[in-house]
């Protein structure tokens, strides 16, 4: 069996294995990750009500370089996202 997007990532660089019920991976994937594995991490989404709360829950608290990208997102599949709202600063200027 060929080994998805999300488990050949980048974004796992220090890890052994692909876990989405970890919060830290899943942060790790939304800020490192390739467009396929978002991609595929979308698709992911569609059906699945709980990681689309989990991925709300780390774009307002986990600094992320396009937390409005997911926000939109999730805006897409349905979800009640505030676009304007908040979100933590990313790198040292903000960027």
């Amino acid at each position: 069996m060929k080994d998805s997007a999300l488990q050949r990532s980048r974004a796992l660089w220090n890890r052994n294995h692909l876990d989405l019920r970890s919060d830290e991976i899943l942060a790790q994937i939304l800020e490192r990750g390739e467009i396929e594995a978002w991609r595929e991490l979308y698709r992911m989404m569609q059906d699945d009500a709980g990681l689309r709360r989990r991925v709300a829950g780390i774009v307002a608290r986990v600094p992320l370089p396009l937390p409005r990208l997911w926000l939109a997102a999730l805006a897409s599949l349905g979800e009640p996202v505030d676009l304007g709202m908040a979100v933590p600063l990313y790198g040292e200027d903000g960027v």
